[in-house]
């Protein structure tokens, strides 16, 4: 298969024939605020299991769907309640995926997983809208990778995995918060975050203010459940993605150290000199203020101040995708305070570590 690359100075004249391949049942990456997406019409069986085979994703986990305006979610869900309207008011467009309950007949029972709910989201990124609008259908958009591999915030990077088995990439150009969206669900007044991401859990509580609770990972372990729908880690389809299978890893091991800022340096440059003698290559990921301290790794990765964990967020996966072109095999990785985005962040790097994780104390 030919795969079109519309660059970004052409994007403005590719986004119509991009929009006419999905209109088509075609399968077209294209930008959005968080990452790439590898969209293709949610209400089309063939063109979503396009995207399932392109990226090689097991079919038992759910799709996004992309919406182009908040007002498009009534012809997808058979119902919304009041606290999904205001996280919809705070959040949309941008980085927010609402689980809702699915209109029957609405999407393919592909993009649901076979469950009774479909999780849809107004990307922030105009092109992306742009797109949606153009080519008149809600697009199931998972991240435009290989399943597994880090998730693509440069057109290039979705070139790299998907060439040849998708009909086209419109770049955009980087992306700007460099992680997934936040997923969540509403439950009996509880907002269940299923997935963390671009939107903190601070930033919900806000937003809902006293008129719900939030429940996140850390302090509810089966957030995917209730009484009717299975656990993540079950032989059924989590709710939402991101949740069940490995994911954004490099093909190196990976290890993350978690624990006091001080402590970081001492433990990861004693993991370094150790591992240095058996002959791998190692890559270090680290805050600015400890770029200059490590010692034997072969390259330190500068992912922006530790104060600043959104500028490690926007850089994680294109850090790991250039461990891979290096053919760097043992990445040791400093972990971030858990508040704001440095919830996902922490998230993503164990994630791509594998669970692997160092407490220093």
């Amino acid at each position: 298969m030919h795969t079109t690359f519309w660059s970004a100075e052409q994007a403005r004249t590719g986004i119509q024939e991009a929009a006419a391949a999905l209109a088509a049942g075609g399968v077209v990456a294209f930008p959005t605020e968080t990452v790439y997406g590898l969209g293709g019409d949610a209400r089309s069986t063939e063109a979503v299991k396009r995207i399932f085979e392109a990226k090689g994703r097991p079919s038992d986990n759910p799709l996004i769907v992309h919406l182009a305006d908040e007002a498009e979610v009534f012809e997808l869900a058979e119902r919304v309640n009041d606290v999904e309207k205001a996280l919809m008011a705070a959040f949309w467009p941008g980085p927010l995926t609402l689980v809702l309950p699915v209109k029957a007949g609405a999407v393919s029972s592909l993009v649901t997983a076979g469950l009774d709910t479909v999780a849809v989201r107004v990307p922030a990124h105009e092109l992306a809208r742009e797109l949606i609008g153009r080519s008149g259908c809600p697009l199931a958009a998972p991240s435009a990778n290989r399943s597994g591999r880090p998730s693509p915030t440069r057109a290039s990077h979705v070139l790299e995995d998907l060439d040849g088995r998708i009909d086209g990439i419109l770049d955009g150009g980087e992306t700007g918060v460099g992680l997934e969206s936040t997923v969540v669900r509403v439950l009996d007044g509880i907002v269940h975050i299923l997935r963390p991401g671009g939107v903190t859990k601070e930033q919900l509580q806000e937003a809902v203010g006293a008129t719900a609770d939030i429940v996140s990972p850390e302090n509810d372990a089966k957030v995917t459940t209730s009484s009717s729908e299975p656990d993540s880690d079950s032989e059924q389809a989590p709710r939402s993605p991101g949740t069940k299978y490995a994911h954004y890893a490099p093909r190196g091991e990976m290890i993350v150290f978690s624990g006091p800022q001080e402590m970081l340096v001492e433990a990861i440059q004693a993991k370094t000199d150790e591992t240095a003698k058996l002959g791998r290559r190692i890559a270090v990921l680290c805050c600015s203020e400890h770029a200059g301290l490590y010692r034997e790794a072969e390259a330190v990765f500068d992912c922006g101040e530790r104060g600043n964990p959104e500028q490690a967020a926007r850089a994680l996966y294109a850090r790991l995708r250039e461990c891979d072109e290096r053919g760097l095999d043992f990445i040791l990785a400093e972990g971030y305070p858990e508040e704001g985005i440095g919830a996902a962040l922490m998230n993503r790097l164990r994630k791509a570590a594998g669970g692997r994780e160092i407490v220093v104390r």
